[in-house]
């Protein structure tokens, strides 16, 4: 049997995720936002919002959260400067970004409600042993002297992960909102 090909996709090869106007102006938005946040809430050592932000980011854009992941990163390094605590930032926000990928797109709300939270909190918990690789070569740290300085930021880390937990209950309403933004605006539903 010969195949038709009189309709035009079937020519055509998958056409590549673009990114629309709308979606350049909410990710730079949400990019500053995500600084912005941390900024406000500088006085309060280890409490911020960016891990609530970026799981809420990846539950609604996946693959495209990593653009206001990276623009929040930029910022951070044009205005507080691209110093030796800068570096991590390249990947430390990644790592949670990937574990919020692992999140099926389809999670249903009353299991979303606890699951959010946990990888938010088990992230800030890990912050330390995530950090201290970069730690490690920039100062030439010993496997020992490594490990010291993850357990002297311990109490930070434990803060870190009770933020992160608290914040990670606003994920859900604000991914609600977020898909309906999104839908209303590119007609495009999210995740379900």
């Amino acid at each position: 049997m010969i195949r038709s090909y009189t309709q035009k996709e079937s020519l055509t090869p998958k056409k590549k995720a673009k990114l629309t106007v709308f979606e350049l102006v909410l990710f730079s938005m949400l990019g500053a936002l995500m600084f912005g946040s941390k900024m406000l809430m500088e006085f309060l050592p280890n409490v911020h919002l960016l891990g609530m932000f970026i799981v809420t980011f990846t539950a609604v854009f996946r693959f495209k959260a990593l653009i206001p992941i990276y623009i929040y990163v930029l910022l951070n390094g044009v205005l507080a400067g691209f110093a030796p605590w800068w570096i991590p930032y390249l990947y430390i926000w990644t790592v949670l970004w990937g574990m919020a990928m692992l999140i099926p797109k389809n999670i249903p709300d009353k299991v979303a409600v606890f699951v959010y939270p946990l990888v938010c909190a088990l992230h800030g918990i890990l912050f330390g042993v995530l950090y201290a690789p970069a730690q490690a070569i920039m100062f030439n740290l010993s496997f020992e002297q490594t490990l010291a300085w993850i357990a002297a930021g311990l109490p930070f880390d434990v803060t870190h992960c009770i933020s992160n937990f608290v914040a990670g209950l606003l994920i859900l309403p604000l991914k609600k909102v977020l898909c309906k933004l999104r839908a209303s605006v590119s007609g495009k539903i999210c995740n379900r």
